[in-house]
């Protein structure tokens, strides 16, 4: 009887960790991207993060920033990396 107790409370540590991961992946906290998409329509722009003040969506570039490319705070131009 007392093994069973036990193990209720382990499987119940197991599920509360998965869903503390998910819910945290979900928050966005894992992810090391500097943007974040917004759907909009049929179509989603890509805000950068850490602006003050916030670019508008609508300013916001509609395909993803390349490998050596940044987008602006300002304009939403897409900036070369230096």
């Amino acid at each position: 009887m007392r093994k069973r107790r036990g193990f209720r409370w382990v499987l119940l540590g197991v599920l509360l960790a998965f869903f503390a991961l998910v819910i945290a992946d979900a928050l966005g906290v894992f992810d090391d991207r500097p943007y974040y998409e917004v759907p909009h329509g049929d179509h989603t722009h890509y805000l950068p993060k850490n602006c003050d003040p916030a670019l508008p969506v609508s300013r916001a570039p509609t395909r993803p920033p390349g490998p050596d490319e940044r987008i602006s705070c300002t304009s939403g131009r897409f900036m070369p990396i230096e």
